[in-house]
């Protein structure tokens, strides 16, 4: 005789789309949500902060006006200029704070919504790499709010380097990270915090579904072998992630870059011209001047126009720092992101996690 359903049992059939293990005591399967959060937000903006000067090598080089002279030829070569020319802090390091401010909250959203979508995904047995492709692209979506106007004052910065930076002509001369986000809606607009939204999502987008898909898929395989994932292992999965997604996603990466620090001057030209000699006199020796710098009106004709002027060289400019940034990068957030699990798990052991606990223990 079959036995009516319990009324737990009944209210969980009634309503399927309830997010699975959402709570602070977890479950076996999945990591409790609130501590997945809290080490997916340290673990990404602890590794875009040690990460930030290969980033700003990359900006460097995929920036500079091709119709000039190129002064960073490669990543070593660009690395040592800025570091002995502009320093660390000044150099290196320029934009960090915009950086950080996106990064911090952009990254804890970023999982909150990772693991909301994989978890219910999962629960609905939708194919695991199909749910980790739509989660790590529904993530990045909705973190795009935080971290796209971050992206804009820190890859200008990054161009620009220090105050009235004699090294460099990048068209900027922001004082700081307020003096640039005043100087851009004045005379830029609003909107202009947003240049290149579309191509820095059709960059992130894919980028993170194939880091996070693949991620997952190299962390199953580590985990039938080990009990525990060591962290090198981690590391090595984390590496490996993000060094394909960054591969493929480096033509988009320099789209994204090069629209994001255009100068809005040039707009009423759509193309580039070629270098003019000016003469003063009959006798005179002719100056050569710089032609009017490139301005793009979007993602494909940009990618276009760069194919056909520079090759596949002009659409994969910079891939090398970027596949090292963001493999370094991925596997510093994902052993970072493990580790504090652990960390969480222990101290959820003790009774000293999450902090409502803590303080319960205090109180009493």
């Amino acid at each position: 005789m079959n036995q009516p359903p319990e009324p737990g049992n009944a209210r969980q059939q009634a309503f399927t789309f309830l997010i699975p293990s959402i709570s602070l005591d977890g479950s076996s399967k999945y990591p409790p949500f609130f501590d997945a959060c809290i080490a997916g937000g340290i673990g990404g903006s602890t590794a875009d902060f040690i990460m930030h000067s290969v980033d700003t090598v990359k900006t460097r080089l995929q920036g500079q006006p091709h119709s000039r002279i190129q002064k960073y030829t490669s990543m070593v070569q660009a690395y040592k200029t800025i570091f002995k020319q502009e320093g660390i802090m000044r150099g290196l390091y320029a934009g960090v704070t915009p950086a950080m401010i996106g990064s911090i909250p952009g990254t804890t959203l970023y999982f909150a919504v990772y693991e909301t979508t994989k978890r219910t995904l999962n629960e609905a047995h939708v194919p695991e790499v199909l749910s980790h492709l739509a989660a790590g692209s529904l993530g990045d979506l909705a973190a795009s709010v935080i971290y796209v106007p971050s992206e804009v004052l820190k890859t200008r910065l990054q161009l620009q380097g220090r105050y009235n930076n004699p090294h460099f002509v990048s068209g900027y001369n922001y004082r700081n990270t307020w003096h640039a986000t005043k100087m851009i809606v004045k005379y830029d607009g609003f909107g202009a915090l947003f240049h290149g939204f579309r191509a820095t999502i059709l960059r992130d987008v894919p980028y993170s579904a194939i880091q996070f898909a693949c991620y997952e898929q190299f962390k199953k395989i580590a985990q039938k072998r080990y009990d525990q994932v060591p962290m090198g292992v981690d590391m090595i999965t984390g590496s490996l992630a993000g060094g394909i997604a960054g591969a493929v996603t480096t033509p988009l990466d320099v789209m994204k870059t090069l629209l994001q620090t255009q100068l809005s001057g040039n707009s009423g030209s759509g193309s580039s011209k070629k270098k003019a000699l000016v003469t003063t006199s009959a006798t005179s020796k002719p100056i050569v001047v710089d032609p009017p710098v490139k301005h793009y009106n979007g993602i494909m004709e940009g990618m276009i126009w760069n194919y056909k002027n520079q090759g596949l060289a002009g659409l994969f400019r910079g891939i090398g720092p970027r596949v090292f940034w963001t493999s370094l990068q991925s596997a510093i957030m994902f052993v970072v992101y493990e580790q504090v699990l652990h960390l969480q798990a222990d101290l959820r052991e003790k009774g000293d996690w999450p902090p409502s606990k803590a303080a319960e223990r205090i109180t009493l």
